[in-house]
């Protein structure tokens, strides 16, 4: 046999594998900038989302710090509020114990002996009459207003 007939069948061979090879190779070519399309479109995507949030931040920090200083003053006002709740609950304290001191000493006083008056009876669920009953008119001006409330209160329960 021929040298040269053999040598012609190796490199038909070798072109034929060469063939196959580039058609497969240019499959992948072809998916790869289908591919390359898709990631530019993906990244382009990407981009106009990162552009939007980044516009969106100054406006979450200013919400954010409005928020904030909203807050702030409700807690200052709280505070305000607290305090002046603890003094009232202090002055009602020194106001029950000072009255609580006056009911006292009305009850261990000796009761005068009653005189005949022109005063009718008292009926019933109102203040009794006469010198025990505390009278409005002997409420002190400098009392407030909730003092001679609760005075009233405190004589309508005898």
């Amino acid at each position: 046999m021929d040298y040269k007939l053999v040598l012609d069948v190796i490199v038909a061979i070798l072109l034929a594998a060469t063939i196959t090879y580039a058609v497969m190779l240019n499959g992948r070519l072809v998916q790869l900038r289908k591919n390359r399309d898709e990631l530019a479109k993906l990244v382009s995507t990407f981009n106009e989302a990162t552009a939007r949030a980044e516009a969106s931040i100054p406006k979450l920090k200013k919400a954010a710090e409005d928020a904030g200083s909203t807050l702030q003053e409700r807690v200052e006002k709280a505070h305000a509020l607290r305090d002046d709740l603890a003094f009232m609950i202090e002055r009602a304290d020194s106001m029950a114990n000072r009255l609580e001191g006056t009911v006292r000493d009305a009850r261990t006083q000796p009761k005068p002996s009653p005189l005949p008056t022109s005063r009718p009876a008292a009926r019933p669920g109102q203040p009794p009459a006469g010198p025990a009953a505390i009278q409005d008119d002997d409420l002190d001006d400098d009392r407030s207003e909730a003092e001679r409330e609760l005075l009233r209160a405190l004589q309508s329960v005898r």
